[in-house]
């Protein structure tokens, strides 16, 4: 990775094409952005019942965070409006809708200084999603609901992304964790126990890069990119909603 795409002008096949290489693609928010990014807010106000949902944990005992997070969080990944804003971003950004294939949406969030980094709300080691049987072929799309800063984003370790990494992969079972780790996300609040892949050999975190989009920016990359979630000291939950299309993929 070498390059920083913003606003860029090119194509879905050109940006695919770049994508591949490792270069990311950043976008400053639209009004479709700006509208999802309104309708999770409004999901996740009304979950939180009158509390700042950047500084709810401040107020709650983290069971009781984690209850909420694991009602909210698949209320929004099913809810139908959801898709039809996904695909009005995709759209927008010249995918061929009859061409393109999303998964639903993912919301994630970061909780600040340790409150809750497991479970429902894992604090991500750096990894590859297509570690996680994600395909090779996957976009990620990031895409931030509050206002996020450095402290609170993601990094990503450009040095990886042509050099292997002996990881775990091999004893990650998708089906698995769609049958049964997945919906026992929320019981894991002080440690996650679920199998996960991971690097097998020391990550040299740096150089790393951080990009803050405002809310309703867009971070576009490939899946093969290696990241992983900043450790959270700012005193602010993060909300993000990450989606994937184009056999591709997006994050909240």
């Amino acid at each position: 990775m070498n390059s920083i795409y913003l606003d860029s002008p090119f194509d879905d096949k050109k940006r695919r094409e770049e994508l591949y290489k490792g270069q990311l693609f950043v976008y400053s928010p639209t009004p479709s952005t700006h509208a999802f990014i309104e309708f999770a807010r409004e999901m996740i106000q009304e979950s939180f019942a009158g509390l700042d949902p950047v500084t709810a944990q401040y107020h709650l005992k983290v069971e009781d965070y984690a209850s909420i997070l694991s009602k909210l969080k698949p209320a929004f990944i099913h809810h139908p409006r959801s898709k039809e804003y996904i695909r009005a971003i995709l759209t927008e950004r010249g995918c061929n809708p009859e061409l393109t294939y999303f998964d639903v949406p993912r919301m994630r969030s970061s909780t600040s200084d340790d409150f809750l980094t497991s479970g429902i709300a894992y604090a991500f080691h750096p990894h590859r999603d297509t570690w996680y049987s994600a395909p090779m072929c996957q976009i990620n799309w990031w895409l931030p609901i509050y206002e996020v800063e450095p402290g609170n984003v993601m990094a990503f370790h450009p040095h990886y992304y042509s050099n292997a990494v002996i990881n775990s992969s091999s004893k990650y079972n998708y089906q698995e964790w769609n049958e049964t780790s997945r919906l026992e996300a929320a019981k894991h609040i002080k440690t996650d126990t679920r199998i996960q892949p991971k690097p097998q050999e020391n990550i040299v975190l740096d150089p790393q890069l951080r990009i803050v989009p405002p809310p309703g920016g867009m971070i576009v990359f490939s899946a093969a990119q290696m990241h992983s979630s900043v450790p959270n000291l700012t005193g602010k939950t993060r909300y993000l909603y990450g989606k994937k299309g184009e056999a591709s993929s997006y994050s909240i």
